[in-house]
């Protein structure tokens, strides 16, 4: 009865952050320099016509700058999640650990110096910088007798991110034409961005989201540690290594669209623990809604920063991640 009556209560919650997400979608098209009427953004949907600029505005721009902020977010997050248990690592993220500098880096190669566009190509050029990057990370933080541990994984995450992005930043400033065109966008934003670019990477975040879900009954029993695991019959190389692959789709393809945003794998799967636990099955779906419910309302706040300007959402995700970050880190020194 107990059970029942909690997960009555989890699906309640994240019912209501469904509602909160969509509230925030609602906002994140309505607010900006120039505030649109409710009534006006519901006609836009109901009666759309193209030769209203209000209505032109919210279906060409404000629209997919929300829908792309929302999934990024909610990659980004459970990404991070997936992290945190196949590591051990509270701290470990996608911005933390190198992959998302491998798959920024890729990127920056793909578009400024070979010159190629377009959503797709960038997307497998991220996928493959992530992918490299996080091998690497894996692997040095797997070296000696004592195997992965978070002290050492950690360190190789912050070595990785800071070589990739030496590299990036030599790149681009080898060519003064590559530096405009990618300096935004490392930043982190999902202005400017339109719905043909949330397609080219939508099916790469779908088939991470699956494997994550997929993965969470698994991912419950990694959490008590690989020899319990072991011991209960679960192959643990294996479940790591889909993993793995389902935190470079979604971390890869988020990097693709949006630029490497930091923290939001760091943020909301505390957060999600905090309120509902450490059950994978409830973890990975409430980090989905979170995750996309922090972005929107980041990228709404990141507009009245500097009015009439606005800030990228990376600069806003930023100010909001390094003191949790911190929070995180010494909270963790002191259990140890």
């Amino acid at each position: 009865m107990e059970r029942s009556a909690t997960s009555t209560m989890r699906l309640f919650g994240l019912l209501l952050s469904i509602l909160l997400l969509g509230a925030a979608i609602v906002c994140s098209i309505a607010f900006g320099t120039t505030d649109i009427p409710l009534s006006q953004v519901m006609d836009s949907f109901l009666h759309y016509d193209a030769s209203l600029q209000q209505h032109l505005v919210i279906q060409t721009t404000r629209l997919p700058r929300a829908l792309i902020a929302g999934a990024v977010g909610a990659c980004l997050a459970v990404a991070g999640a997936v992290m945190q248990v196949i590591t051990r690592n509270p701290i470990a993220s996608p911005s933390l650990f190198g992959v998302n500098a491998g798959a920024s880096f890729m990127v920056v190669i793909a578009s400024g110096w070979l010159g190629l566009s377009g959503m797709q190509p960038l997307a497998l050029f991220a996928l493959l910088g992530a992918a490299i990057s996080g091998a690497i990370v894996f692997v040095l933080g797997s070296i000696g007798r004592d195997g992965m541990t978070p002290v050492k994984i950690t360190l190789a995450g912050a070595s990785i991110s800071a070589f990739f992005a030496s590299l990036t930043q030599g790149f681009m400033l080898s060519s003064g034409k590559m530096f405009d065109q990618v300096l935004v966008w490392l930043v982190g934003s999902v202005a400017g961005r339109n719905m043909a670019m949330l397609q080219g990477v939508l099916p790469y975040m779908a088939v991470g989201l699956i494997i994550a879900l997929a993965l969470s009954r698994q991912l419950n029993l990694l959490g008590m540690g690989d020899d319990i695991a072991k011991t209960l019959g679960q192959r643990t190389a294996m479940v790591k290594g889909l993993a793995s692959v389902a935190v470079i789709l979604l971390a890869g393809a988020s990097v693709a669209v949006a630029g490497p945003i930091a923290f939001i794998g760091i943020i909301i799967p505390h957060i999600v623990r905090f309120l509902i636990g450490s059950d994978y099955r409830w973890v990975i779906p409430y980090s989905a809604v979170l995750g996309a419910v922090l972005l929107v309302a980041s990228d709404i706040g990141s507009r009245y920063i500097a009015m009439p300007k606005e800030v990228p959402v990376g600069v806003m995700t930023a100010v909001l991640g390094v003191p949790f970050f911190v929070y995180i880190a010494r909270k963790g020194r002191k259990a140890s």
